[in-house]
């Protein structure tokens, strides 16, 4: 499921719960039509864009989390090939996205910390440091917060970020990415890439 990797030097990953809004922020970066569906789960292996001249790639890893109509067995399985992509190819990734719904993350990552379990979102932002990859948590759906600061401080803290949200712009990205308004999370990419002296991939975000 996961071996049909393009053979690129360098990718940027997308990845987050089922039904955040991954394969619609891929379009907008990438400008591809690709497979979204109101059901969770629809995306179950990655998909991968590349650009002919350029030795790199953007990946939109399947979504995790609860999956209609999928076996938790298979689910445990597809968290388990995301694990073990971002571990063999840490060094090839520039930088990982990490993709919330701002409307319901908080109320996500405090059900699972009551039940005594740590949140997906929060271990796989560990996760992405711990193998050394920059990462940027895209928040997406805001024009659907209310009180878009509150929300975005409160993430900011659960993933064990000191608010105020604003001081981690590198870091914390709130988006729309069904209208396109997904520059903030470009300028945080833009901004992990000119670190890396990888400014001829600018042009991309």
């Amino acid at each position: 499921m996961f071996e049909s990797r393009p053979n690129r030097s360098h990718e940027v990953v997308l990845a987050g719960r089922s039904n955040v809004g991954k394969s619609t922020l891929m379009r907008e970066i990438t400008g591809h039509d690709v497979t979204t569906g109101r059901r969770p789960g629809v995306t179950q292996s990655p998909s991968h864009y590349d650009w002919a001249g350029d030795d790199f790639m953007i990946t939109d890893l399947p979504g995790f989390g609860f999956m209609e109509g999928v076996p938790e067995e298979r689910q445990e399985k597809i968290k388990t090939n995301i694990v073990q992509y971002i571990e063999e190819y840490a060094d090839q990734i520039l930088v990982g996205v990490i993709v919330l719904d701002g409307n319901s993350a908080v109320e996500i990552i405090d059900r699972h910390t009551e039940r005594g379990d740590i949140p997906h979102d929060v271990e796989l932002f560990g996760f992405f440091r711990d193998v050394g990859v920059p990462t940027v948590v895209a928040v997406n759906k805001m024009d659907k917060v209310d009180d878009k600061d509150a929300e975005l401080n409160a993430i900011a803290e659960r993933l064990g970020l000191h608010p105020p949200w604003k001081q981690w712009q590198d870091v914390i990205a709130p988006i729309t990415a069904k209208r396109g308004s997904i520059e903030p999370l470009n300028e945080a990419i833009r901004q992990h890439l000119k670190q890396q002296k990888r400014d001829d991939l600018l042009k991309h975000f």
